[in-house]
């Protein structure tokens, strides 16, 4: 009897979860929720360290949705190519994404062109999306309907034909902070291959919440330039810093039109984004109000400032009369010396006038005897 009270316990036991109020019974979706320490490497915590909650509407000021392009080619996004392949455990962007969604780690969704939707409803179903892709693939052993599971060899990975991101972008202006925050919200990776019609076309895959994708970003070291090799900064780093450069294509909008749409021509386009672009830096700056020590930090910049330059100002005047002194210094023995001579020339004019009136009174002396 005492053996099965001792079952008993135990098995009680095992069916409760601590939790931080105290122990609470294990529910049925505990059990068969699936657990992010089940994943090499990641952890429940880490999953939660990295989710971005969305701010309360009434603590927003403003908000808006932009979608970017990042092209590859450029400088600032040639990080999202390393490493080309796989080198102890390291992947690219891309390499990382299609395994993490293919082996069913993270969802992927829809792209659904300016209306996206990151619902149950529109999660993609991977084995259409690589029959769609002409990306070969065989079933993985455990395989189930409800949970499938791929298996796609390396050289069947369409890598090289990534040559392009869509991402999506919020700007936020939080009431509580008095600041513009930028985050990204999603990211899609673009297919180049050839159109039906000739020339190169894009295809854009899958949308992959960003905050889903961090804790895999951050065990990933990219370097940012050909000039120093060190991997110092992961691809999570490399994505909240702003350090990629992408042009807008589109932002959100009521009739859901791309910018190429809403202006034909490649100038006017040109300048709309950097319109854009502009008001987004510059929102935050004039909505913004200081706090007390800000504003007292910044009128004594200002004053130190205005002190700084009447000092310039003064040592600019005494450069300037110091100057005017010497010069009136220097010209003074010229002066002297003109004056001199000038003299000696009136002084040696009467001696020659006198001498030649006397001349001239002896001829006329003569001239009488």
């Amino acid at each position: 009897m005492p053996a099965l009270l001792m079952v008993a316990f135990f098995s009680a036991a095992v069916a409760q979860v601590e939790s931080g109020s105290g122990v609470r019974r294990r529910s049925e979706n505990d059990r068969n929720k699936k657990s992010a320490s089940d994943q090499p490497g990641v952890t429940d915590r880490m999953a939660g360290f990295y989710e971005t909650k969305d701010a309360h509407d009434a603590d927003m000021e403003y908000m808006r949705q932009i979608y970017r392009i990042l092209d590859l080619e450029k400088p600032e996004n040639t990080p999202l190519y390393f490493p080309e392949d796989v080198v102890d455990g390291q992947e690219n962007l891309f390499r990382l994404m299609f395994r993490l969604v293919t082996e069913g780690k993270i969802p992927a969704y829809e792209y659904l062109d300016g209306r996206e939707v990151f619902t149950d409803k529109y999660k993609i179903n991977v084995g259409e999306m690589l029959d769609r892709f002409d990306i070969y693939y065989t079933t993985a052993p455990g395989s189930t309907e409800k949970r499938p599971l791929y298996t796609i060899e390396e050289a069947d990975v369409p890598t090289g034909q990534v040559n392009a991101y869509y991402i999506i972008e919020k700007w936020e202006f939080d009431r509580r902070s008095n600041q513009m925050k930028t985050r990204v919200e999603a990211i899609c990776p673009v297919l180049t291959r050839m159109g039906d019609f000739g020339g190169d076309a894009r295809y854009p895959m899958f949308w992959v919440k960003f905050d889903a994708l961090r804790p895999y970003l951050s065990q990933q070291y990219v370097f940012l330039s050909d000039d120093n090799n060190l991997a110092r900064y992961s691809l999570d780093d490399y994505f909240n810093l702003g350090m990629y450069k992408g042009d807008i294509y589109k932002t959100q909008n009521l009739r859901n039109l791309s910018m190429a749409q809403m202006f034909p021509d490649e100038d006017d386009l040109k300048r709309a984004q950097d319109s854009i672009d502009n008001r987004l830096r510059s929102y935050g700056k004039e909505v913004w109000v200081p706090t007390r020590e800000e504003y007292l930090a910044q009128k004594a910049a200002e004053e130190e400032k205005a002190r700084l330059a009447a000092e310039a100002d003064t040592l600019v005047e005494r450069v300037v009369l110091v100057a005017d002194n010497s010069s009136k210094d220097s010209d003074t023995p010229k002066r002297a010396t003109k004056k001199r001579a000038s003299t000696k020339s009136r002084v040696s004019q009467p001696k020659s006038s006198s001498s030649s009136s006397s001349g001239a009174a002896k001829s006329v002396r003569r001239r009488k005897k």
